[in-house]
């Protein structure tokens, strides 16, 4: 894994997030009953910018939450002491909109729907992801996609946030 191309940039990452908070609300009509949930650790600051986007567009607080998947992930075995989810507010009834940085196997998408459920039982689930890199294991489709991005299975792509990065960017290692 030593060639790196860049995808994404700065801007193009935050056209994505743009892009997918105006699906959000023209697929939903709005932000009512809607909140977001970032999976750590990098769809928790996507879904973070999401929900301020949102604000942004409708003028309204879209309630905010972060979720620990590792205590649901089918590739973990033993006991898991430690969960850092945070999501201050019931999903129950919500439109609930999980955000991830890379979409590959599905699996990950199916702990957090499943974390989701353990809370509540929400109206909807919708799934927001920055890169969409194809190879599903799951039978899971994301309903915003910020970059179709067809890889080999060889490839690893690599989402980088300023928040805990420093910079903004989306490369592929090969």
């Amino acid at each position: 894994m030593d060639k790196k191309r860049t995808i994404m940039d700065d801007k193009a990452i935050s056209r994505a997030v743009a892009r997918i908070s105006y699906e959000i609300c023209e697929r939903n009509k709005g932000t009512e009953g809607i909140c977001i949930i970032g999976i750590i650790s990098r769809g928790a600051p996507i879904g973070r910018r999401i929900a301020r986007k949102l604000k942004e567009l409708e003028n309204a607080d879209v309630p905010f939450g972060t979720l620990d998947i590792t205590p649901y992930r089918d590739d973990v075995s033993g006991d898991i002491v430690s969960d850092a989810t945070d999501i201050p507010f019931s999903v129950t009834d919500k439109k609930v909109i999980i955000v991830d940085d890379v979409i590959f196997t599905g699996r990950s998408a199916r702990a957090a729907m499943d974390a989701i459920i353990k809370r509540g039982r929400p109206r909807c689930v919708q799934l927001a992801v920055l890169v969409d890199r194809g190879h599903r294991e799951l039978p899971i489709r994301p309903d915003y996609v910020g970059k179709n991005l067809p890889t080999s299975h060889s490839e690893e792509v690599k989402v980088s946030v300023t928040e805990l990065d420093g910079c903004d960017s989306v490369a592929i290692y090969s």
